[in-house]
């Protein structure tokens, strides 16, 4: 019984520093994110959105759902639903700008998410790294979705008189006070953090024990075949496992891997295999209540089939080349 209590005080020993570094950094991070948000960083980001709706035979006014997207999911979806029901879209033309939709729709989660959270939990160089790989995926399916309208869409795809009835206004000016803004973002952290640290906290521990006590490399050794095949460790296989089910739990399992087991590029790979095995569970948990919110349940389930297709072949198409020999 002493010698458990011994062990259990020399582990939170072991945690406690390392979770207060991670804690601090997503404090800061988060913050500063809903700072950004707060004050309109993100609008200026996703101004770029009406250089592409020209190219795509979408009206400008489409610009303003992408743009919106940008600062919330919800609202940019809406306003695209908006322009379908009043028949200024069509539903190629729709799923057109839903596809053109997802760059922006990734950078609010680079300043919510992955910024604040996911790169201090990886580390600098995998958090980069994994990062701007997500970036590139998001932003190639955004230029599919570009180059399908350039070849799919045509003036019998947009009726262009419907705007007359269609609210194109964009999101409403923000009239609040510097200090309003400032102790609303300090707000909106207080309750990420408390909901993302006590996870975390929990998460973290019953890894770094699970690491310290566990023979890991003899659990993991009935999948060296298929890791052998991509060149992953044995020890990704725990860490797919937890990132299908969440993410920042995923993020901290691979974290507390021992150096030197993963290089940047087979741990990058490791958690977007670990993405493309969560669609799974993430499309019952937060996608078909979403879209079928949005679109209804015939419209909503194309949004779905056209989103994840296009993920599946680009997250793929990167882990092979991550994981590509030759180079």
């Amino acid at each position: 019984m002493q010698s458990a209590a011994v062990e259990l005080v020399s582990l939170l020993a072991d945690v406690a520093p390392r979770l207060a570094r991670i804690t601090a950094f997503i404090a800061a991070g988060v913050f500063a994110a809903n700072v950004a948000v707060a004050f309109g960083l993100i609008r200026y980001v996703a101004g770029l959105a009406g250089w592409l709706t020209r190219p795509a035979n979408l009206p400008d006014e489409v610009g303003t759902a992408i743009l919106t997207t940008a600062a919330s999911t919800t609202a940019g979806y809406a306003t695209l639903a908006e322009y379908r029901e009043s028949g200024l879209l069509d539903d190629r033309a729709t799923l057109v700008a839903v596809t053109i939709n997802t760059f922006f729709g990734f950078v609010q989660h680079v300043f919510t998410y992955y910024v604040p959270v996911l790169i201090p939990i990886l580390g600098i160089r995998t958090g980069t790294v994994y990062v701007s790989a997500r970036a590139g995926i998001a932003l190639a399916i955004t230029v599919t979705g570009v180059l399908a309208g350039s070849v799919l869409l045509s003036e019998r795809n947009v009726n262009r008189d419907a705007l007359d009835d269609v609210d194109a206004s964009g999101p409403d000016a923000d009239d609040r006070s510097r200090r309003r803004r400032i102790r609303a973002a300090a707000e909106k952290s207080w309750k990420t953090l408390r909901r993302i640290v006590p996870r975390l906290a929990v998460v973290y521990t019953l890894v770094i024990a699970f690491v310290t006590y566990s023979d890991v490399e003899s659990l993991t050794s009935v999948a060296e075949p298929v890791t052998g095949l991509l060149g992953l460790p044995g020890a990704a296989v725990p860490v797919v496992a937890v990132y299908t089910l969440d993410t920042t739990a995923g993020a901290v399992t691979l974290a507390g891997v021992d150096a030197g087991i993963f290089t940047t590029r087979t741990a990058v790979a490791t958690l977007l295999i670990g993405g493309i095995l969560s669609f799974a569970v993430s499309t019952f948990r937060r996608s078909i209540p979403f879209q079928y919110g949005i679109w209804g349940a015939e419209f909503g389930t194309k949004v779905i089939a056209v989103n994840t297709g296009l993920k599946l072949v680009f997250i793929s198409a990167t882990v092979a080349l991550l994981l590509a020999p030759v180079w």
